[in-house]
């Protein structure tokens, strides 16, 4: 009997797929994708052996490339090629006050990039068609700054500016869980490191932002905080996400009109800024010993008694679960009342901006 050319059919419903590997990164080991908008442009560390290339999406729009060494001296050898341009785009994307670039200036100027006398590499140009593609080899260690430099398009005209995709193949890859941070949104007051499975206090005045980022990707945040006029006075009301889920009607707030986090006499404490994630946990209590003695784990490190000790000399009483919005984990309510959860989506460099609106103590 000839072997069937067409595979075998498994018989019954329609089965779901698996996930086989999950928290798989998408792209391969030492691969970097970084798109650059129209009227936009990304800053990237790079290193000897590096290779950049980047892709005309729609076709049309010009690039403009910008490298300098240690020492803040820009050139253009750093990635193999003899300067072309002034930088006119470059600079006019710098000058128009776009708030988009804040971070972007003050990146340049954190590394003392000496723009005086730019000499920078422009390629592309309003006949290049679309998914056009240059490469570039890194020649010495540095910084670079890629541009999709444009302006206001005229309402009879046909030169807005679109967007670039910038892929980067490592020369030397890095190690998992090692991700560098990207530059600060501002200078900060305070930068702290939470190491795994630790939780640490702090003090936020009222009117400064707090930025928490996930560094590696995927990594659970359990984020409490108390007005500290009330711990003051010895009530430690906490953030509570019941109240918050009441006032705000939506699950957790989010960046807009219902954007605050309320402790249980309703009063603000943090309103989010700013979200890349979009997805968190504000259903469950964070992990306490329970969970994990009830699942054959005695004595595992978790989050509540994590709390417990780095509140301790803050006026809160202890407790054995502790309500908290956790950034960067994944859970929801299904269409049966069932609390589910799924990977997170939260990817390495990913953040929650707040901004306190009372003197707060956080943890």
């Amino acid at each position: 009997m000839s072997q069937s050319p067409y595979p075998a059919v498994a018989a019954g419903p329609p089965r779901p797929s698996l996930i086989l590997r999950p928290g798989q990164m998408a792209l391969p080991a030492g691969m970097e994708r970084y798109p650059v908008r129209g009227n936009g442009a990304v800053l990237i560390e790079i290193e000897a052996g590096d290779t950049i290339t980047v892709r005309n999406v729609e076709g049309g729009q010009a690039c403009e490339l910008l490298a300098w060494g240690k020492n803040g001296a820009i050139d253009a050898g750093i990635f193999g090629e003899k300067s072309n341009s002034n930088a006119a785009g470059i600079k006019a994307l710098l000058a128009d006050g776009d708030d988009s670039l804040a971070s972007l200036r003050r990146g340049l100027e954190r590394r003392q990039v000496q723009l005086d006398q730019p000499k920078a590499v422009r390629v592309f140009g309003g006949a290049t068609p679309a998914g056009t593609e240059q490469g570039f080899t890194v020649a010495r260690d540095g910084s670079m700054l890629i541009a999709a430099p444009g302006g206001p398009m005229l309402v009879d005209g046909h030169d807005t500016a679109t967007p670039l995709s910038v892929i980067v193949r490592r020369a030397t890859i890095r190690p998992m869980a090692k991700s560098q941070l990207g530059d600060p949104l501002a200078d900060p007051v305070l930068d702290l490191r939470v190491q795994s499975a630790t939780a640490e206090a702090y003090f936020v005045k009222a009117g400064d932002y707090l930025q928490i980022i996930d560094v590696d990707g995927r990594q659970c945040t359990d984020f409490q905080c108390f007005s500290a006029r009330k711990l003051d006075k010895g009530r430690d009301h906490p953030l509570d996400v019941t109240t918050t889920r009441t006032l705000m009607g939506s699950s957790y707030p989010m960046p807009g009109l219902h954007s605050k986090y309320y402790d249980q006499d309703m009063e603000p404490l943090v309103e989010v800024v700013q979200d890349t994630c979009g997805r968190h946990d504000a259903f469950a209590l964070a992990c306490a010993a329970k969970y994990y003695d009830d699942i054959g784990y005695p004595g595992h490190p978790n989050c509540s008694e994590n709390f417990n000790r780095a509140l301790a000399d803050k006026g809160v009483n202890p407790r054995a679960g502790w309500m908290a919005i956790n950034f960067f984990f994944n859970t929801a309510i299904d269409a049966h009342g069932v609390m589910v959860s799924d990977e997170p989506w939260s990817r390495p460099g990913d953040y929650v901006l707040l901004r306190a609106l009372t003197d707060i103590v956080c943890v």
